[in-house]
């Protein structure tokens, strides 16, 4: 059995071919897509964050409002970049949206990628201390998250408080018993998947990946995979940890599908520099009909590898065709890959 869920970058735009012209359009057709997901039996609708781009952001109240349209689907994020957060009202924004999906929040957090912007979480007021890369920055962020969602007291309370306080030292409010187990690293390379493993985090591998070997993609994934897994063994936690991987997968079951992605039959991974110094490698798309693309992820190791997928979709195609494609998928490649 695998969890499938979907991955929206949640773009928009004026263009009279897109069903997402605003972001009012964006928002409400994200929260109807996660209500048909569900009722198809999705397993996660997760967004993907940038900031200064006609794409998903401030993602806490979409989560929030999806979460009280539906029961099951698991809500989550792929990924927020931690370069722009504040720990602090992050921890109460999530506990929110937590408490409101009654525990279902799957919260993916990384670095963050290349943006709109030159340094754009200068703008939200964010620098990097001295001695500090924006890199450093953000996993420092990550592990004050990280102690918050503890629930554990740190603050100590006014002795002339304008409403009673509980004994002790004070925590963040609201708090989510379980959050803390629910927070996933988006990873880039093996040695930070290996150090998510050690915080306990989940891990989510992306369709692109610091090109660290020039190997597939998929066999780069894998070896990620094992090495966080083999880290979270050594260091000894309770639970077993998730993986998640996304890819761009469609079946060709009709003629809209062949004139939308027909193209993509022939798709191969791609090597490129996402910034001055990393070169990165780019995950291919799979179209084909389903029983060709049984056989193709059949040989997808990071997939095989993976208890999730993320379905990365194109939601400017509209609600209904977005179902239709997660649909054919759960209909006619789940069942014989025994995800179903």
């Amino acid at each position: 059995m695998k969890q499938i869920g979907f991955l929206s970058f949640g773009h928009w735009s004026a263009s009279p071919h897109s069903e997402t012209r605003s972001a009012a359009d964006f928002l409400h057709q994200s929260i109807d897509l996660a209500v048909a997901a569900e009722e198809l039996g999705v397993d996660g609708a997760y967004f993907r964050v940038h900031h200064f781009a006609r794409q998903a952001a401030s993602p806490f109240p979409l989560l929030s409002a999806i979460g009280a349209r539906t029961s099951k689907i698991e809500i989550g994020t792929g990924v927020i970049d931690m370069r722009y957060e504040n720990p602090l009202y992050m921890a109460e924004d999530a506990g929110a949206a937590d408490l409101i999906s009654r525990g279902r929040l799957q919260l993916g957090i990384s670095r963050g990628s290349p943006e709109q912007v030159i340094d754009g979480w200068r703008y939200f007021g964010y620098a990097p201390a001295e001695g500090e890369t924006a890199a450093d920055m953000a996993r420092n962020r990550t592990e004050a998250l990280l102690e918050l969602l503890k629930g554990e007291g740190f603050a100590k309370p006014n002795p002339r408080p304008m409403f009673a306080n509980p004994p002790g030292l004070l925590r963040l409010e609201p708090y989510s018993e379980g959050l803390r187990d629910r927070i996933w690293w988006g990873s880039s390379s093996n040695a930070t998947a290996v150090w998510a493993a050690r915080l306990g985090m989940n891990l989510q591998s992306s369709t692109l990946k610091d090109d660290e070997t020039g190997e597939p993609l998929h066999v780069q994934q894998r070896k990620q995979i094992e090495a966080y897994r083999e880290a979270w063994k050594e260091a000894g936690h309770p639970r077993e940890p998730r993986v998640s991987v996304s890819r761009s997968i469609f079946a060709l079951t009709n003629d809209l599908d062949r004139a939308y992605f027909g193209r993509d039959r022939d798709s191969r991974d791609q090597v490129g520099m996402i910034d001055e110094t990393t070169r990165a490698i780019f995950g291919r798309s799979y179209a084909a009909e389903p029983d060709e693309l049984v056989r193709e992820l059949k040989g997808d190791e990071a997939v095989q590898a993976a208890d999730t997928l993320l379905l990365t979709i194109p939601n400017q195609l509209g609600v209904d065709y977005n179902a239709h494609v997660l649909e054919s998928i759960l209909t006619h490649v789940a069942p014989a890959l025994g995800w179903r």
